[in-house]
């Protein structure tokens, strides 16, 4: 087996390849190519050397998808992409990142299978910010998509691109739909869901964090552990099951901040607590304001998909999995 991971050196694309290194058969069969792309060359784990190769390239660049393409693999990982804050922020950026770069892996392989006979796998990274204010109390999956925000517009483009591809053959694609990852280890970036993850994250690490939301705020979420679960799940699956509706609302937990803060209560005390300091911001809640609160997923916990239970759990996951099982 084939495998290209683009968005390599991003916290997900090296958890997976992370998990792919702890277990070459956890994708269902040996692999006897591994490419791994991003802006920069992405680390290459010991285990994988001889299998593994790094490329640093721009997926968006002229030819840099053709190249991609060009190596025929079984299985995409299409990763990449520039975070929601930094989409909004900079219009011109996230539509050529996240819309342009996608729209030509998807064209350079429909090209390649002109050549000869050619039809990977695709597993695309798409987000729950897919669907825009007003919801239901719980959004199913037969809601409708209308975002927001630039990157769920982005988002929502490229889902449409994958399921067409796929109706006409030129790849067997899936959509995963996530939720925001919680807690991402590491700084804090551009995301500007990164709060949910920054006010448990640094607590847990002894120093101060930021809450720009009241505790009201309710969000969807799943740690990165689940993340990584659902892309092998993904490309295992048989997307006979899935049909021609290609894009997959996640399971995940729907939780208030406040219920957060008391999951660290709990499991770190009060001293972890008081540690987070309020301070709103204005922008961040409102763009928090338009995104999804609670989903039905129904159709992909069908297809074995799974996630958390409660944050506790979530956080406990980040315990064991970043500081050592120690706090």
């Amino acid at each position: 087996m084939h495998v290209l991971v683009i968005g390599a050196a991003g916290m997900v694309g090296r958890k997976l390849v992370e998990r792919i290194a702890a277990d070459e058969g956890v994708l269902g069969g040996a692999i006897d190519h591994l490419w791994l792309v991003d802006m920069v060359a992405p680390p290459v784990p010991p285990t994988l050397e001889g299998v593994a190769t790094a490329i640093a390239m721009d997926l968006s660049e002229p030819e840099g998808a053709a190249k991609l393409a060009g190596l025929r693999p079984d299985l995409i990982f299409h990763l990449a992409a520039i975070v929601s804050g930094e989409a909004e922020g900079d219009f011109e950026k996230g539509y050529l990142v996240n819309l342009d770069g996608t729209r030509a892996l998807f064209e350079a392989i429909r090209l390649e299978g002109q050549k000869e006979p050619y039809c990977p796998r695709v597993v695309f990274a798409s987000s729950v910010a897919v669907f825009g204010a007003p919801f239901p109390e719980k959004i199913g999956d037969a809601f409708f998509t209308t975002p927001l925000t630039s990157y769920g517009t982005q988002k929502a483009i490229s889902e449409l691109l994958l399921s067409d591809y796929s109706r006409r053959g030129f790849f067997d694609g899936i959509g995963i739909r996530l939720p925001t990852i919680c807690i991402r280890p590491g700084t804090p970036n551009k995301a500007a869901s990164g709060f949910f993850s920054n006010i448990l994250r640094e607590p847990l690490a002894g120093q101060e964090a930021v809450l720009p939301v009241d505790e009201n705020v309710r969000h969807w979420f799943a740690s990165p552990r689940s993340a990584i679960g659902f892309f092998i799940h993904a490309a295992r699956l048989d997307l006979a099951q899935v049909g021609p509706r290609r894009n997959l609302t996640m399971p995940g937990l729907s939780a208030l901040v406040g219920e957060e803060i008391e999951a660290l209560r709990r499991v770190a005390g009060d001293k972890a607590v008081r540690l987070i300091r309020r301070e709103r911001d204005p922008v961040i809640a409102g763009i928090v304001a338009g995104w999804p609160t609670n989903f039905d997923a129904a159709r992909a916990a069908g297809l074995g998909f799974k996630a958390e239970a409660n944050f506790d759990e979530i956080i406990r996951i980040h315990i064991d999995d970043e500081l050592g099982g120690n706090i």
